[in-house]
């Protein structure tokens, strides 16, 4: 057996502060977020470690919503925890405190079933790390995500990740400041030119944007009003457009942007909740509503032949 999506990145416990309330040591972490979302799709595996402490109700969870947890390695020591607040800017996330505990010592072990995904995803984890995982699993295809603190102490490993992979979907900031510019158009257009692959990049509630050679889409958020916590969002933009990709089983430009789409709904429902609550009960027919609503949203002169 094989897996069409595999992610590699955290499984953690939260505790989140924004000004619609707080939550202690709840489920999160980015291949939560990105396998939850997923699994609207396809059937994801997650390969991450959890401590001694984390509790199994949340792996039951997860085994409820078809993802395959027999990459999560639960060993001696505490799970890795994060913790942070939001302000009346739900796009900055502020940290207080994290602490990686096992995750400090993690070295991905990689079930045999996993290492012939037709899709990888590798979080953004220690660049070495994902170039560990490139050696031990064959994709098809595979896309990446990173944070400022490796663009800033691991830059040249992180490059050569970039160079290895089919794509990327990194935020906004981490694209500027990769590439030491402020025009998002010109950061895309250079990751595009490193990668020679796809260059997607999360611009929070605001959309995403897409780079392929000289093709480019310009997707918006879905208008979401009752945003009560964005933690997890990116994540699960990522979750739902490879998921979506994965389902699909192919890798051209116009499938990706409706992915991408995908991608920006289920998003649009985790930030209506904190940890998972936002999404946890949501189906198919919910992404098919938003769907609907998307479309009209951005239908664009059908009736006009002219100014």
């Amino acid at each position: 057996m094989s897996f069409d999506l595999v992610s590699v990145g955290t499984v953690a416990l939260d505790s989140i502060k924004t000004p619609f309330g707080v939550v202690d040591n709840v489920l999160g972490g980015s291949g939560t977020y990105f396998s939850l979302a997923a699994s609207f799709f396809t059937k994801p595996g997650v390969v991450s470690v959890v401590g001694k402490d984390f509790p199994e109700k949340h792996l039951d969870f997860l085994r409820e919503r078809e993802i395959d947890v027999e990459g999560i390695e639960k060993t001696d020591g505490k799970t890795f925890h994060w913790e942070g607040y939001y302000e009346n800017d739900m796009n900055c996330a502020h940290t207080t405190k994290t602490d990686l505990n096992v995750l400090a010592t993690f070295k991905p072990k990689i079930p045999k079933k996993y290492r012939k995904c037709k899709f990888l995803f590798l979080a953004n984890i220690d660049p070495d790390i994902q170039l560990k995982v490139l050696e031990e699993v064959k994709p098809k295809y595979c896309l990446c995500d990173t944070m400022n603190y490796w663009i800033n102490s691991k830059k040249e490993a992180l490059t050569e990740v970039f160079k290895k992979v089919e794509g990327m979907i990194i935020n906004e900031g981490e694209a500027r400041q990769y590439c030491e510019t402020p025009n998002l158009i010109k950061a895309g257009n250079m990751l595009s030119e490193i990668s020679r692959g796809v260059v997607i990049l999360k611009k929070g509630e605001h959309g995403a944007l897409f780079f392929k050679d000289d093709d480019f889409f310009a997707a918006p958020g879905f208008p979401t009003v009752n945003v009560l916590d964005p933690t997890g969002a990116g994540d699960s933009f990522a979750g739902g457009t490879l998921g979506h990709l994965a389902k699909h089983g192919v890798f051209d430009t116009q499938t990706i942007k409706k992915s991408i789409v995908m991608g920006s709904i289920i998003a649009s429902y985790v930030v209506e909740g904190f940890s998972v609550d936002g999404v946890k009960n949501k189906r198919q027919q919910d992404i098919q509503e938003r769907y609907d609503i998307f479309k009209k949203i951005v239908a664009f002169d059908h009736e006009y032949e002219s100014l």
